[in-house]
């Protein structure tokens, strides 16, 4: 959660609520260019309490989130009269007719569909400042039957004529878009139909480019898990294992484990954004990057200039390093996120980076896991990014495990997600059985959140053990 110290003077504050840190510092910085003042809440129920705490201008918030949902804080908003008359504007990718019916009905003020545009969306905050909302007279409710399920709307005029102005925006929008494809598939259909001919000529060469497309492919794949771990470290106190599921032919995950030198392991874990070719090169091209080589222009292990002796860098000099290397806009807008730690084989003291990355996962000895601190931004997202170095310090008998995003966020056929607190869980009860068995358990557990439909997301998890 980013919050400033106090409200900035002569300034109209906005309070974000995103559950996506990424998504809040893009409006946060959106905001903050058109000349607001911006508090973010990480979640619904963080976001009411600061609202509680210090009435903002306006409330601009997600839907979907956890703990309390956009619909669940607009209506608690809507519901206090110290702080109805706050506007609120809903941002969702969801459009269906039983969502707007949804935002009537706890109140909301506008209603603004995901992908936006950032100048309609800052045109949607001065409309509402513009047009403050009245008293109004909800006393009479209007009850509206959607789907099966009824709504009770008690919204003031302006609310109900903001919102579903709003609304028609959106559509009109999404409208102009359609039939901009539509004009595009006509031309493109046109064009097709001129060159059946051709096409009919061409079948065979596109069998046997696809034929070579499909070996390529394979290849990739198999150059891909050759950068895999072929054989663990093996140390007296030490104890490593790992799975990797991709979610096609090529994956935009990458992990490794190694030694950098006798005194220090490191563990390494990549999601890049997307899928498909372009992600797995990006992956592959990082795998190969970050290797243990000594040399003076290693990522990880340098070598002092004018001695022979090493250095291990630094894991947030590290992801400093590549953020320079691969901005997002030299890379056909991808990015990646990691988690990368090096651990003292002599003290366990673990210095670890998450750039945009899930947190660590520690599992005592004698208590139940839990998720280490994690924060920064994704690698690529903004220049100069200053990364920050958390320490912890472990124990004989300490489990750790870094994973990808794909674990807690593999969803079942309602698109629920696993999440962390089932992630927790199922590492809990591997507690009892080998390292290896548990992180074999966690993917099982994986896999059977989302039998029918399978993981949608490359799975990376890789787990350490420090005998005792």
């Amino acid at each position: 959660m980013s919050t400033p110290d106090a409200p900035i003077a002569n300034k109209i504050e906005v309070m974000i609520a995103e559950d996506s840190p990424i998504q809040a510092e893009m409006l946060r910085r959106r905001l903050v260019e058109g000349g607001y003042a911006v508090r973010i809440g990480k979640n619904g129920a963080d976001a009411l309490e600061q609202i509680r705490q210090h009435k903002p201008t306006l409330v601009v918030s997600d839907i979907e989130m956890p703990e309390m949902t956009g619909y669940e804080l607009c209506h608690a908003v809507k519901s206090d009269p110290q702080l109805r008359m706050i506007p609120f504007i809903l941002l969702s990718t969801l459009s269906e007719p039983e969502d707007i019916i949804r935002g009537l009905h706890c109140g909301a003020d506008n209603y603004v569909t995901k992908p936006y545009d950032p100048a309609y969306l800052l045109s949607r905050v001065k409309s509402l400042l513009a047009t403050p909302l009245g008293e109004g007279d909800d006393s009479q409710r209007l009850d509206v039957t959607l789907a099966g399920t009824r709504y009770s709307v008690r919204s003031g005029r302006q609310q109900v004529l903001n919102l579903l102005v709003s609304t028609f925006e959106n559509a009109v929008e999404k409208n102009r878009e359609l039939l901009r494809l539509n004009e595009e598939l006509t031309l493109a259909k046109d064009k097709l139909s001129r060159s059946n001919r051709q096409l009919e000529s061409l079948n065979d060469q596109l069998e046997a480019v696809n034929h070579r497309m499909t070996h390529d492919l394979d290849a990739a794949a198999r150059v891909q898990q050759s950068l895999l771990p072929t054989s663990l470290p093996v140390t007296s106190s030490l104890a490593c294992a790992w799975r990797f599921m991709p979610c096609d032919e090529l994956a935009g995950d990458f992990l490794n484990v190694f030694a950098l030198d006798d005194k220090h392991m490191a563990a390494l874990v990549v999601d890049v954004s997307g899928h498909g070719v372009a992600s797995s090169l990006l992956s592959v091209t990082i795998g190969r990057l970050l290797t243990p080589h000594v040399s003076s222009t290693s990522l990880l292990v340098q070598q002092r200039q004018g001695t022979s002796e090493a250095r291990v860098v630094p894991p947030a000099e590290v992801a400093y390093e590549l953020n320079r290397r691969f901005p997002m806009e030299d890379q056909n807008g991808l990015y990646f996120t990691m988690g990368y730690g090096v651990l003292s084989l002599e003290t366990l003291e673990f210095r670890y980076v998450s750039a945009g990355h899930p947190a660590p996962v520690y599992v005592p000895h004698d208590g139940p896991p839990r998720l280490l601190e994690a924060s920064g931004m994704a690698i690529g997202w903004v220049d100069d990014m200053e990364f920050d170095e958390q320490v912890f310090q472990l124990h004989r008998g300490d489990r750790l495990y870094l994973y990808s995003d794909g674990v807690p966020e593999a969803m079942d056929e309602d698109l629920n997600q696993l999440g962390d607190q089932r992630m927790l869980d199922s590492l809990s009860k591997g507690k009892l059985e080998s390292l290896d068995e548990s992180v074999s358990l966690l993917l099982q557990d994986v896999e059977n959140w989302c039998v029918k439909n399978g993981p949608k997301d490359d799975i990376s998890i890789l787990g350490w053990e420090f005998s005792t």
